[in-house]
């Protein structure tokens, strides 16, 4: 695996090196603003960009819409010491793969494994604050076709919930909701309610 560094402290930024490099993990490059990360990025094509948010020039979040826009594969994974809602739901909607607070050291090696195999990783923090996160910002998806019943459920999935709890949540039987979940997924050309979750994650208001 190979990434790159991005933080506005240096110490940071080689703290983080020697601990990753101990778990032979390559680092490919370090920069200390948003601008370094696009510029290391296009240069260097690492596997994860691992990144600060609150950076002088560029935040990370900027740079991370510019570098996803351009490439919606790349795996970004921001380390901070921020739980900012507004950052939270912008990382999630520009489509970052992870979101950690840099306490939780611990998490950072097992997180940048995990992203690299795929998956996304939201600290235990974050992850708290999703829920009200998603009431709170609820996207608009009368433009997709999608009915008041079918926004509820959507809804629901993205919070966490299975068929059987989401039928008692809105009186439907486990027939209907598979029924609907499948009708959603056709809607809105997805194969899956992961897929589904983080549609709504990026098109939250």
């Amino acid at each position: 695996m190979k990434i790159v560094i991005v933080d506005d402290d240096r110490l940071v930024c080689n703290s983080l090196k020697t601990i990753i490099e101990a778990e032979e993990i390559q680092v490919l490059g370090m920069g200390h603003s948003g601008k370094d990360a696009v510029a290391l990025f296009n240069a260097l094509e690492p596997d994860i960009l691992l990144m600060d948010i609150r950076m002088e020039l560029m935040t990370g979040l900027e740079a991370g819409e510019i570098i996803l826009s351009k490439r919606p594969g790349a795996k970004i994974l921001f380390l901070t010491t921020f739980a900012d809602d507004e950052y939270i739901i912008t990382a999630l909607k520009i489509g970052a793969r992870g979101y950690l607070l840099k306490q939780n050291f611990e998490s950072i090696v097992p997180s940048l494994k995990a992203v690299n195999t795929g998956q996304s990783v939201f600290g235990e923090d974050i992850i708290a604050k999703i829920p009200s996160l998603i009431r709170s910002n609820k996207p608009d998806m009368a433009k997709y076709d999608i009915t008041k019943k079918e926004s509820e459920i959507i809804t629901l999935i993205a919070d966490g919930l299975n068929n059987k709890e989401i039928a008692g949540h809105l009186f439907l039987s486990e027939g209907t909701v598979r029924n609907s979940i499948s009708v959603i997924l056709e809607k809105l050309q997805l194969r899956s309610r992961t897929q589904l979750a983080i549609f709504y994650y990026k098109n939250r208001q």
